[in-house]
């Protein structure tokens, strides 16, 4: 059963996506800057995502501009998320995708192929938004969630990218373990995008991640293995006119790296984890980390918890 809290929380999300669609851009933007403004000082995860990025681009590189940023990057994606159905609505955003995509001679040496696709990425920029270009480029593909709470808010969640194309499994729950499913995609000839840096199940493959050790999930490496799908890293960011002397007016990059050697998991795992840190230190203030994300954060996050549960019932 949802607790009040998670109650709350989807309560927030959903009216989200009614409101924030239909204000006027300027006005949701200038709201979600604010709100990103406000958190950068001292909200909750700040923390973490400092130690995050500092694994990154180092200690003293993490400012106060860095971090206000990377709040701001996490906000834009929310409010694209919520605004994507009146986004849908421009004529060139589709080209515009298009136009943003790194590597798309890899995209198109597969499907000439018919292999299977495994595309991974990290929870950077806008992976809903290379998800549109995704499927108007090579069609449906198949993705996997994590199950929220309530079931309201994970049914929305799914309900929404469905509504744009995708295929989404949830990662536990359902009759069909999401693994099977995944797999018969890729055996017809299919597409699976996968977020593989963080590793939901507690059985992740450990590899080496900025100098430090962080459990990534095997998904990737493992369905290539059984299927001969291809492997690519896929990254997505964000620009920006503010940031990017290039950049005309706000967009989207995303890049599809050379197919990966697939090996055995840990190995293949490990060539995925190298190409991701290299993308996430071209681009660090949109990479979306507020969790711990490596082994050593993610025990002591579990030791506070442990202490302070033990703390409570010696109170009762």
């Amino acid at each position: 059963m949802a607790t009040l809290r998670e109650s709350l929380a989807a309560a927030g999300y959903l009216a989200g996506w009614k409101i924030v669609s239909r204000l006027p851009e300027a006005w949701s933007a200038a709201v979600f800057r604010w709100g990103a403004d406000k958190a950068s000082d001292n909200g909750v995860g700040m923390e973490q995502l400092r130690r995050n990025l500092a694994r990154v681009v180092g200690p003293e590189n993490v400012t106060r501009a860095l971090v206000r940023d990377a709040m701001r990057s996490y906000a834009r994606y929310w409010l694209e998320a919520f605004r994507l159905p009146r986004l849908q609505e421009d004529p060139e955003l589709l080209q515009r995708l298009r136009d943003s995509v790194q590597g798309r001679e890899y995209l198109d040496a597969n499907r000439a192929e018919g292999r299977g696709l495994i595309l991974a990425l990290p929870h950077t920029g806008n992976w809903d938004m290379a998800g549109v270009f995704l499927v108007d480029y090579c069609g449906q593909f198949t993705t996997v969630a994590e199950r929220l709470k309530p079931e309201v808010l994970f049914d929305a969640f799914v309900d929404y990218r469905e509504s744009l194309g995708f295929e989404v499994v949830a990662l536990t729950g359902d009759k069909q373990p999401p693994y099977q499913r995944l797999r018969e995609v890729l055996e017809r000839g299919g597409i699976v995008c996968l977020l593989a840096e963080r590793d939901l199940t507690r059985s992740g493959v450990p590899v080496e991640f900025f100098g430090e050790t962080a459990n990534f999930a095997a998904g990737p490496a493992k369905l290539a293995q059984d299927t001969g799908a291809a492997l690519h890293a896929v990254h997505c960011w964000f620009t920006d006119p503010e940031h990017d002397a290039s950049a005309t007016r706000k967009g989207w990059g995303m890049s599809v790296s050379p197919e990966i050697p697939v090996t055995d998991t840990p190995e293949t795992t490990q060539r995925l984890a190298d190409i991701f840190a290299d993308n996430i230190a071209a681009h660090p203030a949109d990479w979306h980390m507020l969790q711990p994300q490596w082994n050593a954060d993610i025990a002591e996050r579990d030791r506070r918890r442990a202490a302070a549960r033990a703390a409570a019932e010696g109170e009762r």
